[in-house]
């Protein structure tokens, strides 16, 4: 090992997730009202309505087989009789098909911003950046998983065994160091995309609107009827309604 391994693959994931809870907890707390996706369906909602779905859908789908393929040991799927072969072919096939269905989204996204002139001035510094290496860490991911066809390489006991030594504070370098270039390279995306999360649109996959389970009525007035001579319709009466609505 060396020293740039060490700083790497030792010392960088515990800098990451620093800085992405600390960022998070000071855009929440000085940025409020920018702790969201800043939606731009009201300049084009042809393309979004495709690419929005296809992007976030698939993502959850390659977000599951990550969380299943580094915090899930060997030891666990060989208990429930699931051979290594068997193992590798789903997830060959299941990821490979979300990465490319979450790729593909990404791309009509990056389409329409860049061909809707509204979209297109609603893009910020920080989008120009958070996007290519979105795009890159997929595609990085896509090129991991199908370097296994050619070359076979159990990241379980590997790339998994750091991820997992991660929690113990205790980092098994080793493990991250010796595992191919493509996985490494894929790790590197990953984590510069999680330092830039807290300060971009990002951050709002952190929220979710639980707090509209338990909120109280609002009481607000419909708009007044027209008003009518009494004399003419004496049972009308056109004072507001109150109503109550969550």
């Amino acid at each position: 090992m060396t020293h740039l391994d060490i700083a790497l693959w030792g010392a960088l994931p515990y800098i990451v997730l620093v800085v992405m809870v600390a960022g998070s907890a000071w855009r929440y707390r000085y940025d409020r009202f920018g702790f969201t996706t800043r939606s731009s369906q009201i300049h084009e909602s042809r393309l979004l309505r495709v690419g929005g779905p296809l992007f976030h859908y698939a993502l959850l789908l390659v977000v599951g087989g990550h969380v299943t393929g580094l915090l899930v040991p060997e030891m666990v799927t060989d208990r429930l009789d699931v051979s290594e072969n068997s193992y590798h072919d789903v997830a060959l096939i299941m990821g490979g098909s979300a990465g490319l269905a979450a790729v593909a989204g990404l791309a009509i996204l990056l389409y329409r911003r860049l061909r809707v002139p509204a979209v297109r001035r609603a893009t910020n510094r920080t989008d120009r950046a958070v996007y290519p290496l979105l795009a890159a860490a997929m595609l990085g991911g896509l090129a991991a998983t199908a370097s296994s066809l050619a070359n076979p390489y159990d990241y379980r006991l590997g790339v998994s065994v750091w991820f997992r030594s991660l929690f113990d504070l205790d980092p098994d370098v080793a493990a991250m160091a010796h595992a191919p270039f493509v996985y490494q390279l894929h790790a590197l995306l990953g984590m510069a995309l999680f330092l830039l999360w807290p300060f971009s649109r990002l951050v709002h996959a952190l929220t979710a609107p639980v707090w509209y389970l338990a909120r109280p009525y609002v009481v607000y007035r419909s708009r007044a009827v027209p008003y009518r001579h009494p004399a003419a319709h004496p049972a009308a009466d056109a004072r507001p309604v109150k109503r109550a609505v969550r």
